[in-house]
């Protein structure tokens, strides 16, 4: 047994059924013995694709995703997906292939320290030197990512470890039996003893140990559970954050969601939340979230890091009553002092606090406060997307994209300026149904994100939300996408500009250097990978080509839409750092 198909099998113990890659000679036995166990190999164009798609696969699923690339320059291209996903706190794992262990430091191809290089970007760090280690290793790597805080893991696999040992042996020329000289005798046995060394006892530790994945927390302690009821039924105005550290467990989103309406606290939704009551609900607010944390005499924070995003604290009302709940031990303290601290699965508490916290009072007042900023807000809204701008009104275009999208629809948001808009405009269908980078910001998700989200959901469609300086960094997964049939549309805000950025520099510092793009005609490109588009430029254009794009999905041929958008001051000044 080889060391690919020892990886196979523990893949598929572990219930993982899908495999991300981009083909490499230090790899290939992985995914041709994961392919043979009836794992689903998807390959894509870069290796960053295949970080980020599972990445969304375990964000979506709560499983590791698992991510294979080859040696060297494979695994350096993987980096800024790896350091997402450890923000992002998902559970990924990736396979980096290695020289073969007799060669290394010795200028073989692609030979570099990639432990080094990938330390400070994972949760959990090994590299298999002998084949007997490399199921009890691998079994590791995936507990290490799901368990507590999730995280990436990495594991290095030398390409002689996973060849058969007849092929390695082949490698190392001990199928010779005819050296001469002392040297050549010694050297022969020395490489003899390397490869005895390399496979031996491999099959007896690759059938044992348990094949569980770790996904699971503490439950709530009574005590918490009880005091966070005595601070509701004392508040007046409270307040509930609520972000992707509470969706770490996906299979506990329909419980929550249920729980959240139940207890009636006026909540935001942020991150892998976003969708978590749906497309409408009496308890979601979208706006104003500043001033109302300015004004909440109670602030519950669940899976919410007290960061940038909330002005790094500065944003919450210093008199009011603030419990953070977090599996981060960190994070409950990062920023805040918190009254209450409580460790634990914020997802699992939600639910559990809407069983302990009974009669609780119905904040009407404060509701209506709340409602009639929402409704302001809607309403200034609504009036920006009526004015006339060099292009299409991004707002105009997301308002209508809104009254389009059908219920099984997920949102994917790659891009600044544009993707934000998305994200004040249109609301998720379902839980689980929006992702963004997180924490990090990071552009290029778009493509690896829309297919870790179509493996979880083939049926479904997915909308990227692409920025026309964003859209290149995963344009060539369209040809991905076209040749696995999978429905998926990107929408390109093409403004000729990246406007985030933009917006502030050239206010800032009077310059718009290395801000500007061409209007490219990036739907040409979608369509030279296999997939089809047009460029619009009106509205009425828009709303034809939406319908085209569902029609084509349905056809298993992917979409691009190349919208030609105005600039707008909807979001100015809205830069963070």
């Amino acid at each position: 047994m080889n060391g690919g198909e020892i990886i196979a099998q523990i893949l598929q113990k572990h219930g993982i059924g899908h495999l991300f890659t981009l083909c490499g000679g230090h790899i290939g036995p992985i995914y041709v013995e994961a392919a043979k166990a009836g794992i689903r190999v998807w390959d894509v164009r870069h290796e960053a694709t295949a970080v980020f798609a599972a990445d969304a696969f375990a964000r979506l699923t709560g499983t590791p995703g698992v991510a294979v690339v080859t040696a060297g320059p494979g695994v350096t291209n993987s980096v800024t997906a790896m350091k997402n996903a450890q923000l992002a706190q998902s559970p990924v794992l990736l396979l980096g292939g290695a020289t073969a262990t007799l060669l290394r430091k010795r200028g073989a191809l692609q030979d570099i320290d990639q432990l080094s290089l990938m330390h400070s970007t994972v949760k959990h760090i090994s590299q298999v030197n002998t084949l007997r280690k490399l199921a009890p290793q691998l079994r590791g790597a995936l507990r290490s990512a799901s368990e507590g805080v999730p995280g990436p893991a990495f594991l290095e696999c030398p390409v002689d470890l996973l060849y058969p040992e007849e092929t390695v042996r082949e490698w190392y020329g001990q199928k010779n039996k005819d050296a001469k000289g002392l040297v050549e005798k010694i050297t022969q046995w020395y490489i003899n003893r390397h490869v005895e060394r390399l496979f031996a006892g491999a099959i007896g530790d690759m059938r044992s140990g348990s094949p569980v994945i770790l996904n699971t927390f503490d439950r709530s302690a009574a005590g918490d559970l009880q005091a966070v009821a005595k601070a509701l039924h004392r508040a007046n105005r409270p307040v509930l954050l609520l972000g992707s550290g509470a969706m770490m467990s996906p299979g506990l989103a329909a419980e929550m969601a249920v729980a959240v309406n139940h207890l009636g606290i006026p909540v935001y939704l942020s991150g892998m939340a976003r969708g978590l009551t749906g497309q409408y609900s009496p308890v979601q607010l979208h706006h104003h979230r500043r001033e109302t944390l300015r004004e909440a005499d109670l602030i519950l924070l669940a899976g919410v890091a007290c960061d940038f995003r909330l002005d790094y604290g500065r944003q919450l009302n210093r008199k009011a009553r603030k419990i953070a709940i977090n599996r981060n031990r960190r994070e409950l303290r990062k920023n805040l002092r918190p009254d209450r601290a409580i460790c634990t699965d914020p997802g699992q508490f939600v639910v559990d606090l809407a069983r302990e916290a009974l009669n609780l009072p119905d904040w009407t007042e404060w509701k209506q406060t709340l409602n009639k900023r929402e409704a302001a807000r809607e309403t200034e809204i609504a009036q920006m997307a009526d004015e006339v701008v060099n292009g299409i009104n991004p707002l105009a275009l997301f308002r209508q994209l809104e009254k389009m999208l059908p219920d099984n629809s997920v949102l994917v948001a790659d891009g600044g300026d544009f993707a934000a808009t998305a994200a004040y405009t249109l609301r998720p269908r379902k839980p689980l149904s929006w992702l963004d980078p997180g924490v990090f910001g990071t552009l290029g998700v778009g493509g690896g994100f829309a297919l870790g989200a179509a493996a979880c959901y083939p049926g479904d469609y997915i909308w990227i939300i692409y920025g026309d300086g964003s859209v290149a960094y995963s344009l060539a997964e369209f040809e991905t996408f076209a040749k696995n049939g999978l429905k998926v549309c990107g929408i390109v805000g093409n403004n000729g500009s990246w406007e985030q950025i933009a917006r502030d520099q050239v206010q800032m510092l009077g310059s718009d250097t290395a801000v500007t793009l061409p209007r490219s005609d990036y739907h040409r490109v979608a369509e030279g990978y296999g997939a089809a588009g047009e460029r619009v430029e009106t509205m009425e254009a828009f709303t034809q080509v939406v319908q085209h794009a569902i029609e084509s999905m349905d056809r298993g041929v992917p979409y691009l839409i190349n919208a030609m958008i105005g600039s707008t001051p909807f979001r100015k000044g809205s830069i963070s750092m």
